[in-house]
């Protein structure tokens, strides 16, 4: 607390205007920004300037466009509690255009679209939810008598920064499913960076995480700069490791213990899912760090008893026959687990371990006869070759 009063004075009216505006205690306000900055990976004490960014910095504006998906990142923001959505929107961020949640409709949502990209100009953070269909010029997706591919590039001139949420728009997600008989998806579904031809900031997961939505956004509100992203343009806050490696069901995997169909005792009792074909070994997320919903960590497919289907991987999720075993990138079992139950043998009998100790005294005593006839044999050859030279035998037979 000490950190934060050197940056953000806790007594001060502004903060009481917040805990009204925002309805929620200050201290479960400090609580909130403290999450976000650990959730971003921010050093100690960062929880400050996210406190003063949150209470002093312009709500940045936010255009949230829809494409080929099903909502259900939209569905999954809805969840959040810290903050509600409707305190996120606005209060903390400036939700100007999403179809989903906004009142205006027709002509008058698309004026004020433009009106927010107008007076927002390079400021403003463009949302992206869904796929954006290619095949036949576009005409598979449009708004307002645009395609999907013209709003999207239209959005993204000036905008600030450019975000694709859920696996749709980060790499085409269900919509790009290619079936075994042919060459491309139905519509020719492809993500935003593909569609832009440059590096956009992806939240993939179907649905992803709001917290790794919220915790972007704000960090563009706190340093005026998107996080630090991998090779595929994921935030390395929430994708830099395997969901295996803080798996609840990991101590399951090291010791074994696996569910082998759904439903059986070892799938009750919360065996590792490997083998029912959990993708958990391939797939960088956070889930199993971060639960949905604020219904308790345990929220997640794997917590629920559902192998992860591998839904923020390109290539694994939606290609990957869900029974299918997960490819180790970096844990590998031996090549033989213990059974869970493991069969007793029955201990050696008197005669048994008589007639070994029988034989392996034999074995002792005819190497030890075997060396000594060596030594005889080796004395005899050294006596006749002094022999025949002519000289009298140094050694004696046995010594």
């Amino acid at each position: 607390m000490g950190e934060i009063n050197g940056i953000f004075d806790t007594s001060r009216k502004t903060l009481e205007e917040i805990e009204q505006r925002l309805e929620m205690p200050r201290r479960e306000f400090l609580q909130f920004c403290a999450t976000l900055a650990v959730t971003m990976g921010l050093p100690s004490g960062a929880e400050a300037a996210v406190a003063k960014a949150i209470e002093s910095a312009k709500r940045p504006s936010v255009i949230w466009l829809h494409f080929q998906e099903c909502t259900g990142c939209s569905e999954s923001l809805l969840r959040a509690e810290h903050p509600t959505l409707e305190k996120l929107i606005l209060d903390v961020i400036s939700l100007d255009y999403h179809e989903t949640l906004m009142a205006a409709a027709g002509h008058q949502a698309e004026a004020a679209r433009r009106d927010a990209m107008k007076a927002n100009k390079g400021k403003y953070v463009l949302v992206v939810e869904g796929a954006i269909p290619t095949k036949n010029n576009g005409i598979y997706c449009k708004i307002g008598g645009q395609t999907a591919i013209d709003m999207l590039k239209e959005c993204a001139a000036d905008a600030a920064a450019v975000i694709a949420i859920g696996s749709c728009a980060s790499w085409g997600g269900m919509p790009s499913t290619i079936s075994p008989l042919a060459d491309s998806s139905p519509t020719g579904s492809a993500g935003v960076a593909e569609i832009l031809g440059k590096p956009v900031v992806t939240i993939p997961g179907c649905p992803p995480n709001p917290y790794n939505f919220l915790a972007t956004v704000v960090h563009f509100l706190t340093f005026g700069k998107l996080p630090e992203v991998d090779k595929l343009g994921r935030p390395k806050f929430a994708y830099s490791r395997l969901i295996h490696e803080n798996c609840e069901r990991r101590a399951h995997f090291d010791a074994g213990r696996f569910a082998m169909q759904f439903g059986d005792p070892g799938h009750r009792q919360g065996y590792c899912l490997y083998k029912l074909g959990c993708k958990g070994p391939e797939t960088y997320a956070n889930c199993s760090t971060l639960g949905f919903g604020d219904a308790g960590e345990n929220n997640w497919p794997v917590g629920c008893g559902h192998p992860c289907i591998g839904c923020t991987e390109k290539g694994v999720g939606f290609q990957k026959p869900i029974h299918q075993v997960a490819k180790m990138l970096n844990v590998t079992p031996p090549l033989q687990y213990p059974r869970i139950v493991e069969e007793q043998g029955k201990a050696a009998s008197f005669a048994s371990a008589a007639a070994v100790a029988a034989v392996a005294g034999a074995a002792a005593g005819a190497a030890i006869m075997l060396t000594r006839n060596l030594g005889l044999s080796h004395a005899a050859e050294e006596a006749e070759r002094a022999k025949d030279a002519g000289k009298p035998a140094t050694a004696k037979a046995g010594e």
